[in-house]
């Protein structure tokens, strides 16, 4: 049985990605074009293909099921960004990993050091950015999240026509999609293990100041003698499976001058600042 709505939904949503780009830009990738086609083809197939479970006990016995379409329902709604960047030479080699199927890596949007945006996923679709990431308790971040990859090779400050464009686009999304203010972390934020973008160079604090992101008040208070900074950084959001690590991501995102996997006095000021906060 098809559902009529759901098809409506799915095929609106999911091709929404296609006209995001100037015709120009498409046409320069016509094979991506057609395999990402056919996978939302696919995708909306499994979609309004309603079929109610088969199950059996354990004796064998099919228990009764059917399907009753319900109506109130929606397309995938992301509560968090994800910002990368590339580690790529240019925007141009970052699109073709993106379009080339073995490398199986993707990301919703790439923005140009010229500012230049290209959206290459509907936000509806899941992207694979996020990787064996974990914030929290989420522990599949491609699902809840949108990635944005910046153009840069992880040792040059962000232009600032990139990183205009990029507060206009966060602008967009938080207001499409309600995303937390606390929700616009880095890759790194997720992945401490693996990962280092975007690299220390990345403006944290000007995102903050515009509403993306939290940040810290300046220390006025040393933190109390029994502050955990394990305990703080898991509240915040961090993996501390490798406690070192989860220090240095927490370095790299708020106190950016050194990688060093030790707090000093002024790094757990700010984290017992930002504690209070979450």
């Amino acid at each position: 049985m098809r559902s009529y709505i759901g098809s409506v939904l799915v095929i609106s949503a999911l091709f929404l990605s296609f006209t995001s780009c100037s015709p120009k830009v498409r046409s320069k990738y016509p094979e991506a074009q057609k395999t990402q086609e056919t996978i939302v083809n696919e995708v909306a197939e499994k979609l309004v293909v309603n079929m109610a479970p088969v199950l059996t006990d354990t004796l064998g016995n099919q228990i009764p099921s059917s399907f009753v379409p319900a109506v109130n329902f929606g397309a995938r709604k992301p509560s968090f960004v994800i910002i990368h960047h590339t580690a790529q030479d240019s925007i141009q080699q970052t699109i073709k990993t993106f379009t080339l199927e073995r490398t199986q890596v993707s990301a919703h949007y790439v923005i140009g050091r010229d500012g230049f945006l290209v959206q290459m996923l509907s936000d509806e679709l899941r992207a694979w950015h996020a990787g064996a990431g974990k914030w929290g308790n989420m522990t599949d971040m491609n699902s809840c999240s949108i990635g944005i990859e910046l153009d840069n090779n992880g040792f040059e400050p962000f232009s600032e026509a990139q990183i205009n464009t990029l507060l206009l686009l966060l602008a967009k999304l938080k207001k499409d999609y309600n995303i937390p203010t606390a929700n616009f972390i880095g890759h790194s934020d997720i992945a401490p293990k693996r990962k280092a973008d975007p690299s220390i160079l990345f403006p944290w604090e000007r995102l903050a100041r515009a509403g993306f992101g939290l940040w810290y008040n300046a220390p006025d208070e040393l933190p109390p003698a029994n502050f955990d900074v394990e305990s703080a950084l898991r509240r915040i959001g961090y993996d501390v499976s490798d406690l070192p690590a989860a220090i240095v991501a927490f370095k790299r995102h708020f106190v950016q001058k050194d990688l060093f996997p030790l707090m000093s006095t002024w790094d757990t000021c700010v984290l017992y600042n930002l504690y209070r906060k979450y």
